[in-house]
């Protein structure tokens, strides 16, 4: 569900901008407000889950985001529905590492860790592939606002089937406030610099005083961390090889797979003209590689490592973006849906081993912060590529095709990056 929230709606933002009037800037907006708390929260979402339990953080978390959904629904404009996706994110920050944090508590054994880990990553692959094609439905059929509203059902029916789980420990955990203020500020200074720079111009005051808020708060946050007794980061697991490069890995795995959703999405229906249903039809083919690599993944990675399975994921991803870059207006569908299959098979290969090693690098009493941190790295990833994506494609025509190569080719670099880090630095088992 806070899945299909992320890639659903990139499929509606034509309607949402047709009936809320905003513009690009809005659009993204709207995107980044959700996968910005989404990261930063996080990170201290993590630890609340190993305090107050897995199971009753998961129930808060999903009961917030069904209220959520529903401002997102009723809201008028797109400063309440930018608002609206700031509370889902905080919502969908809390229910993530405690979902992760459930399943590292139900199995010791780490064969069958791994493979309910693949699990779990299927529903979320699954729904980000599906998302589109979903999105395109409902906005086309319904409006745009019962991508929302199907939240309402859904979030009911898992409330209904989580008091069938066991309840969860209560592991020492403390809350950091300072950490947690400092790298909401980073975050958000970060992206407002990134979107608005490409609107109001790169040395505009509020771009600057944005970018200089990222970096005072960045530096506040790692004093913080360094002082604090228990810090909801402790900067000594950053030191450790096997956290550090998954999550490099993930946040360059995510950057790749949002930002080409997002460009995907204003791709078929701003330079096509197509409708959202044909849209979203366009992401059928990638559902189902993604979830055949999913399922695939974690056998390939018993038999012949995980770390050539990460290395060879962020390869296929790289040929994944410069596949896209001849894409025109006029590129022939067949030929779209076969340049982007890489697209379907990279993150979908390097996902489920990249959880599966972080997890069993950190002892069971930091699963949940570990898993924060994984996925706030990954939202990161995904919230900047949507920032510096909208800002190059905006153009005279609303499409910039020069902008949409360059951010495939940065993208790219990052990603061949990371991909050497795997090899250098984690470890083959």
């Amino acid at each position: 569900m806070i899945t299909i929230d992320v890639s659903a709606v990139n499929i509606a933002l034509p309607a949402i901008r047709d009936s809320l009037s905003g513009g690009m800037s809005g659009l993204q907006w709207v995107v980044d407000a959700y996968t910005l708390m989404f990261a930063a929260l996080m990170l201290s979402a993590g630890a609340l889950a190993d305090r107050i339990g897995a199971r009753r953080a998961y129930a808060w978390g999903v009961a917030l985001f069904t209220l959520a959904s529903l401002g997102c629904a009723l809201a008028p404009g797109i400063g309440v529905l930018v608002g609206a996706r700031v509370a889902q994110g905080a919502a969908a920050a809390v229910v993530m590492p405690a979902s992760l944090a459930l399943i590292r508590q139900a199995y010791e054994d780490a064969r069958a860790r791994a493979r309910a880990i693949a699990l779990w990553t299927v529903g979320g692959s699954v729904a980000m592939a599906a998302g589109p094609v979903l999105g395109g439905l409902l906005t086309d059929s319904a409006g745009w606002r019962a991508v929302f509203l199907l939240n309402l059902p859904v979030g009911a029916v898992i409330l209904g089937l989580l008091v069938r789980v066991p309840r969860s420990p209560r592991l020492p955990a403390a809350l950091d406030g300072g950490g947690q203020l400092t790298a909401v500020l980073a975050l958000a200074g970060l992206a407002f610099a990134v979107i608005e720079g490409g609107h109001l111009g790169w040395t505009s005051g509020p771009v600057l005083a944005a970018a200089a808020l990222a970096l005072a708060s960045g530096y506040a946050f790692r004093v913080v961390e360094a002082q604090h007794r228990q810090p909801m980061v402790p900067l000594g697991m950053l030191t450790d090889r096997r956290v550090a490069v998954p999550l490099a890995v993930g946040f360059a795995v995510n950057a790749a797979f949002y930002g080409g959703i997002f460009l995907l999405g204003l791709y078929y229906q701003q330079l096509r003209g197509m409708s959202g249903i044909a849209a979203g039809l366009m992401f059928v083919p990638m559902s189902a590689v993604v979830t055949a690599t999913n399922l695939v993944s974690p056998r390939l990675a018993e038999r012949i490592g995980r770390r050539p399975v990460i290395v060879a994921g962020q390869l296929v991803f790289t040929a994944a973006m410069l596949a896209m870059l001849p894409l025109a207006a006029h590129t022939p569908v067949w030929l779209v849906l076969v340049l982007l299959l890489p697209l379907s098979v990279g993150g979908a290969l390097a996902v489920p081993a990249l959880t599966a090693l972080l997890m069993d690098a950190v002892p069971q009493e930091r699963a949940g912060t570990a898993s924060g941190l994984l996925n706030s790295f990954r939202q990161t990833g995904g919230a900047l590529a949507v920032a510096v994506f909208g800002s190059l494609l905006s153009g005279p025509g609303g499409f910039s095709l020069p902008g949409m190569r360059i951010g495939l080719l940065a993208v790219a670099a990052l990603l061949l990056a990371t991909a050497a880090l795997s090899r250098l630095f984690l470890p083959r088992g």
